[in-house]
């Protein structure tokens, strides 16, 4: 047989204990946590707090904020440690989060509330502030993408020479391969080779340059050095990336030169299609 547990609703009375019950519980705790000290108590709730209990948490100097969304809950969780609680029968001491400052902010027609001063915060939260919003929209994108650089190079354990210098070297390095192959394979190398410089080229156009002159550059530099060279977009001129700490991502040229080859290859299969199709009709 199987039964099933109903909960009736509080009677007003009644629902006004069990709210006080719960209070009295958190004002107890902050008073075994932080005694006579100086030190403050904050209380992050998802599903509201009354006004009564409100009043109550504030006398004893308890900060609470009535409605957190679910992953704001969860990253001051990551950013201050301890756990979020369903019921106070079971909380402890052990069970509480740590943070130096707690403060709240308006900014425009919106108050923030702030918890600085984490120990070892596992999440934190960046306000961007910008006159409109296509101004916010980019400065999202570039702390986005800077994050995911950061994050890539961690992962990867390494990072390429930036400033066209990556592409410069496999041209040289395709160039000598060259010599070893016979036959129309030297073609596809010189292409796959000549490919490799549209990034340099891009570069030197978006600096404002020649871009064949600054291939040309950049080629002559490379020869005979055992380091890469870039491109110094201000300049035009060779530079070494490693000393202006130009990088680029391992991981973003890895699938850059698997990309490029599957669709290249793709391509052929599908010019070879089309051309196989129109000799059948042909014939």
């Amino acid at each position: 047989s199987s039964g099933i547990n109903a909960e009736w609703p509080l009677r007003p009375g009644a629902e006004r204990a069990h709210c006080d019950d719960k209070v009295e519980q958190i004002i107890e705790l902050k008073r075994a946590v932080c005694g006579n000290s100086d030190k403050g108590f904050v209380v992050v709730n998802q599903k509201g707090i009354d006004p009564n209990s409100l009043d109550a948490l504030a006398r004893e100097g308890i900060v609470a904020l009535r409605r957190a969304k679910r992953r704001n809950m969860e990253r001051i969780v990551l950013a201050c440690g301890g756990l979020a609680v369903n019921c106070l029968d079971d909380v402890k001491p052990e069970q509480l989060g740590h943070a130096g400052l707690f403060y709240e902010h308006v900014l425009g027609d919106d108050k923030y509330s702030f918890i600085e001063e984490c120990a070892t915060p596992q999440s934190v939260s960046i306000l961007i502030n910008g006159p409109n919003k296509h101004t916010l929209t980019q400065i999202k994108d570039a702390v986005r993408d800077g994050l995911r650089a950061v994050k890539n190079a961690v992962e990867d354990q390494t990072v390429v020479a930036g400033a066209g210098a990556f592409e410069i070297a496999v041209y040289q390095a395709l160039q000598e391969y060259k010599n070893e192959v016979r036959g129309k394979q030297r073609l596809g190398v010189q292409a796959f080779a000549d490919a490799m410089l549209i990034i340099p080229k891009c570069l030197a156009q978006n600096g404002g340059h020649d871009a064949q002159e600054c291939l040309v550059k950049l080629l002559q530099e490379y020869k005979g050095l055992t380091r890469p060279v870039g491109l110094d977009l201000v300049s035009g001129e060779a530079m070494f990336p490693g000393e202006a700490g130009i990088w680029d991502n391992y991981c973003v040229k890895k699938q850059l030169l698997n990309s490029c080859t599957v669709i290249s290859s793709n391509l052929l299969i599908v010019d070879e299609v089309m051309r196989a199709g129109m000799s059948s009709l042909k014939g």
